[in-house]
């Protein structure tokens, strides 16, 4: 039998009950929703072993299909629909599990709409869960969405896989933990008060886990294997083999050791970065050559204490290395705070320094009580004191980082798909209240004020709420991470008074895809604007939210609507970008106008913030990862060894077939000046230019569907049968290096030629693809129909191929690379161009160049890269890749999931209330690095701006020359003028003048062109150099500087922001 006393979540007037439990011989109550219709079709989900992967094909990529499949038999029960509780739910019910259950018995208070972004004023009075449950449905429609009112009970708990608590007493926890324990049921308990977190786990005492880390397999070619009682494999030195020891292995397409081949995972001992013992092979064959190594991921158990077991003989998981006595302090904290509210049916109040001393009292207590397993030494009494203030807190950055954190251990639950948290973690973000202490902030100031941002007032006090109110923010992206930023902030209150604004802009429009993680978006929405379906949504979270949704890309050409007035207005820029170059751009803006940024990503279950601060720390272009290693362009082009290679040269060949060509042939046809800058290209590119032009207009340009055909299916001759067998021709089987070594080893796989056959569907799927592809480019209505296409085919005779003799094929990239520097000939040059018709011949002449898009599946893309790529790999007995993986490889999709962008948000939102509270030191705030699989979580101290110095001045990259060049009766300051200033003024010759790419003036120019550009206006120089106008929006000019000091000596210097209207 299971009961609790009633108790209160985290709102002190009026109290609100928490769980409470009933016996299972009590009556319960549970009524279902109907899960909304959608617009874009879904098949229902549940017990079907159908995955969307339209719909989830981001997560798909981070779990994978098997963990996925057993998260759709997995029933979830969330308990308490307050903030945590629905930020879990969120994440769970996107995931893709079999079904949620919300339970919450208590009503709606104005409290609650601090950080509960799914309830509203008019629902205040009504139940939590009944009014949350058809607005979570709304989701996903393929996980049902019920919620139960009333007591739980045994009864209804054993229908669950896994029960998560979020506002319950310690006695319910331990009396549903117990019986939880004891039924196999997995059980996770979060809470968070205000400013402080905490997630336990218990997943039973033999839960198998069947993915450590969530990487993919190691894999690498051999060199050499040993025989020996401890035999070593070495493997090629191209790259370190990335494995640990005590890591398993398996081998395949081993010569002579041929035992090795699909044998039992074998653990090894890691030896060297290319070398690993793995075991006894003196019974085993010589080895001859060749093979693979491939990582096996090997099952492990966990086993788990009850929650009860637990709590006297804690684990903890650390978050942040710097507080490394936080946790147990704050296991024995949230335990007095359990107690307080026990006996005095109430949390402590905000601020309120009687309640406080008593819960510290109460913790001495229970410590002095404690086991040796979770006693501490001594009690930290003033961050006992700042957990007793924040009891009542409820904060929306809070909810979404432990709420994240939790929804994967949800999902982890589900589907043993990465490590499990080991028992407790606690994290806390006490460096978000001002560096001076709180020793300002009152109890009046925290009390609350029937607002619906009381819970976060009760944490900061409501003349911080005024700040928040206030600000002006930019968010840039309105996807995944944007989504989020928009639901904090319009929960948070930034710009959600008449002084404040928050614009968001992102040019893309809503595809199904979003719709696994970017949960403002409905299906519904799919195909409309994204920032505005955004920004909409979060209003209807908040009305006071006052959001201005734009559809610009950010960059040079919206330079007139990001003027200097709009980024001066500014408190700070929050970026929520996919790609490199825009947040570099964005990050030289913020520079440029010294405007704070947040900056942040997720990769998978990978996700990281950082803090830029004016004046404070490096920017984010200070410091970048490596950049991606390319593939080998021999490698690609004759020597491939892995599907990354074929699905790779599979996406140039789309390019070059029906991309490149035809936008050159439109430039051909429109731009008069195109044969002027081609027959300037260097190396073989104008000949291969004006080749692949004639190629689109003349010599392969198809009059009906059937030509479009013939051309795929002479072409896919050539490319799987003919130069496969050409290169066989120049380097046979049983080619020999001059060393005496096989050409065809190592790296190089020997291929074999293709011939095509009917029967053959990933042949046929080439055709098809290939000829329905090359008929949308020149609007010719193509077909499906493959005994159509076949019939075509089958009229076709396809010339016999005899290798010839003389013909160059490059082994090496420096080979490659005389090859594509080599010299035209002339004569060959003008042949290409008399027969290449005149440009005005094909004034009514019409194609459309393909840009590849890999999430439509009805547009023959992805079609054309598997089959091709497959083709590849066939050739040189490579395993082939199914859809979906080569949809990720070849169209390099981020992998995604919603538990790491909430966890990331709300760290980058606690950043924002540390900006907001004006701190300015260093330490107050944290860069962090999270990844949730293993789960490890990592802050540092922000990089201070490096320093430089000229004169013994020191300065950062914040740091610029400020020049006003605008002088009385508007006129303006002239080179010499500007030349003159850093002589006399500075000390600094200039002896180079530079405006983004346009040298203005340097010390070499001929003298006449110095004389005539020093008595210019500055402005005037610019435009002249630039050959452009300067935008009437632009008042500032950002100058580059190269100087020497008054020693001659040439010396760095910051930039010069010049201002000249």
């Amino acid at each position: 039998m299971m009961s609790a006393s009633v108790s209160e979540d985290h709102c002190s007037e009026p109290p609100s009950k928490k769980l409470k439990v009933q016996s299972q011989t009590d009556t319960n109550n549970t009524s279902n929703n109907s899960v909304a219709t959608t617009s874009v079709e879904m098949a229902k989900n549940g017990d079907q072993t159908e995955i969307d992967e339209g719909l989830y094909s981001r997560q798909l990529y981070v779990l994978g299909h098997a963990a996925m499949k057993l998260m759709s038999r997995s029933n979830v029960l969330i308990s308490g629909m307050k903030g945590l509780g629905v930020e879990i739910a969120k994440n769970v019910v996107l995931s893709g599990v079999k079904s949620v259950t919300i339970h919450d018995e208590e009503p709606v208070t104005i409290a609650d709409l601090s950080s509960q972004f799914f309830l509203r004023k008019e629902d205040i009075g009504k139940n939590r869960a009944e009014v949350t449950t058809p607005r979570l449905a709304e989701l996903n429609s393929y996980v049902p969405v019920s919620h139960h009112t009333t007591a739980l009970n045994e009864s209804f708990i054993s229908k669950f896989q896994v029960v998560v608590l979020t506002t319950s007493t310690l006695a319910a926890q331990l009396s549903i933990g117990d019986f939880c324990h004891s039924r196999g049921i997995h059980l996770i308990v979060a809470e968070t008060r205000g400013l402080f977190g905490q997630i336990f786990c218990d997943f039973g005492e033999d839960f198998l886990v069947v993915d450590t880390n969530g990487e993919p397999p190691v894999s690498n070619m051999l060199s050499s294997v040993t025989k020996d009682e401890q035999g070593v494999v070495m493997c090629l030195d191209e790259t370190r083999h990335g494995l640990e020891s005590g890591d398993y292995v398996t081998f395949a397409e081993v010569q002579g050791m041929v035992e090795l081949n699909q044998c039992e995972p074998r653990k090894i001992k890691v030896l060297g970065p290319y070398s690993f013992s793995i075991g006894d092979t003196t019974n085993l064959s010589n080895y001859t050559r060749g093979g693979i190594v491939t990582e096996v991921k090997m099952p492990s158990k966990v086993s788990f204490k009850s929650l009860r077991q637990s709590l006297a003989e804690p684990e903890f998981l650390m978050t942040d290395f710097a507080k490394f006595d936080r946790p147990g302090q704050l296991h024995i904290g949230f335990q007095a705070l359990h107690e307080f509210y026990q006996k005095k049916a109430t949390n402590p109040r905000p601020r309120n320094k009687a309640d406080a001393a008593e819960m510290v009292a109460m913790a001495k207590e229970i410590n002095s009580k404690a086991p040796d397993g979770a006693k501490q030494e001594s009690l930290d009494e003033d961050l006992l004191m700042n957990l007793a203030y924040n009891a009542t807190g409820d904060i929306c950055p809070m909810q979404a980082f432990i709420g994240g954190v939790a929804a994967q251990e949800v999902l982890k639950a589900c589907s043993g798909k990465f490590n499990p948290i080991k028992q407790w973690m606690y994290f806390d973000a006490l460096e978000c209240y001002q560096e001076n202490g709180t020793d300002n902030l009152t109890e009046e100031e925290c009390q609350p004020k029937g607002s619906r941002y009381d819970g976060q007032i009760a944490v900061f006090g409501d003349g911080f709420q005024k700040k928040l109110e206030s600000l002006k923010y930019f968010i840039v992206g309105a996807g995944a991470i944007g989504c989020e930023l928009l639901k904090s902030f319009a929960l948070v209150g930034v710009g959600c008074s008449p002084e404040g604004k928050v614009t968001v802009t992102d040019m893309d429009i809503i595809e199904k895809s979003n719709l696994n993680r970017q949960f403002l978006f409905r299906p519904h929405d799919v195909t409309k604007p994204k920032s505005d379906c955004a920004a909409s949504a979060a209003k209807k979270m908040n009305p006071s939210f006052n959001i201005v949704p734009h559809q610009n890309r950010v960059g040079p050409e919206t330079e007139s609507v990001y003027n200097d007035d709009f980024f001066e207005s500014l408190d700070g820029v929050a970026n929520a970008l996919d790609n490199v170059d825009a947040r570099m751009y964005m990050d030289r803006r913020c520079v440029f106008y010294r405007k704070s940024l947040l900056e942040s990503g997720t990769l998978g279950t990978k996700g990281n913030v950082q803090v830029v601060l004016p004046s404070l720390t490096e920017s984010y272009a200070s410091s970048q990862d490596p950049p991606e290693k390319s593939i080998p362009i021999c490698t690609l082009k004759n020597f491939p060894n892995a599907i990354e290679h074929t699905l790779q040269w599979a996406r140039d060949e789309f390019e070059g077939l029906f991309k490149n060509p035809y936008d050159n042939a439109l430039m051909y046809i429109t731009d008069s000046k195109f044969i002027e800058r081609t027959l300037k290209l260097p190396g073989m590119q104008p000949i291969d230019t004006l080749d692949s032009v004639k190629k689109a207009l003349v010599d392969e340009c198809p009059k009906e569907f059937e030509d479009c055909v013939r051309w795929a299916r002479l072409y896919w001759q050539t490319q799987y049968h003919n130069q496969i067998a050409q290169l066989l021709y120049n380097f046979p089987a049983d080619q020999v290096t001059t060393s005496g070594a096989p050409f065809w080893s190592g790296p190089k796989r020997c291929p074999h030629p293709l011939n095509f056959d009917f029967d053959n569907e990933m042949h046929m799927d080439y055709v098809c693809a290939a000829a329905n592809l090359k008929a949308e480019v020149y609007g010719i209505k193509g077909s499906r129909d493959r005994a159509f296409i076949r019939s075509i085919m089958e009229t076709i005779t396809i010339p016999a191929f005899t290798p010839k003799s003389g013909v160059k094929i490059d082994v090496t990239d420096a080979e490659a690379q005389m090859s594509a520097q080599a010299s035209v000939e002339d004569d060959t040059l003008e042949s290409v161009m008399k027969n290449l018709p005149q440009p005005s011949s094909f004034q009514n002449f019409k194609v459309k160049p393909l840009d590849f898009e890999k999430d439509d599946d009805t547009n023959f893309h992805m079609d054309f890269i598997v089959a091709s790529s497959n083709l590849r790999a066939e050739n040189y007995e490579i395993p082939p890749a199914d859809r979906h993986k080569s949809k990720l490889i070849a169209g390099k999709i981020i992998p995604a999931i919603a538990t790491t962008t909430a966890m990331v948000v709300g760290l980058v939102c606690l950043e924002l209330y540390k900006m907001a509270n004006g701190n300015k030191k260093l330490e107050s705030y944290k860069n962090g690095f999270a990844n949730l699989a293993l789960p490890f979580f990592a802050f540092s101290e922000p990089i201070s701006a490096p320093k430089q110095e000229y004169y013994d001045k020191p300065f950062t990259l914040w740091d610029r020359f400020e020049i006003d060049g605008r002088k009385a009766g508007g006129s303006e300051m002239t080179l010499k003028d500007l030349l003159d200033y850093f002589q006399n003024e500075e000390k600094l010759e200039i002896t180079m003048l530079s405006q983004g790419v346009c040298m203005i003036y340097s010390f070499f120019m001929s003298p006449a062109k110095q004389k005539e550009r020093l008595a210019m206006k500055i402005s005037e120089v610019v435009a002249k150099v630039s050959k452009k106008k300067i935008p009437k929006h632009v008042r500032h000019l950002v100058l580059e500087l190269c100087c020497n000091d008054k020693d001659g000596e040439d010396v760095e210097v910051p930039y010069v922001r010049y201002t000249f209207r």
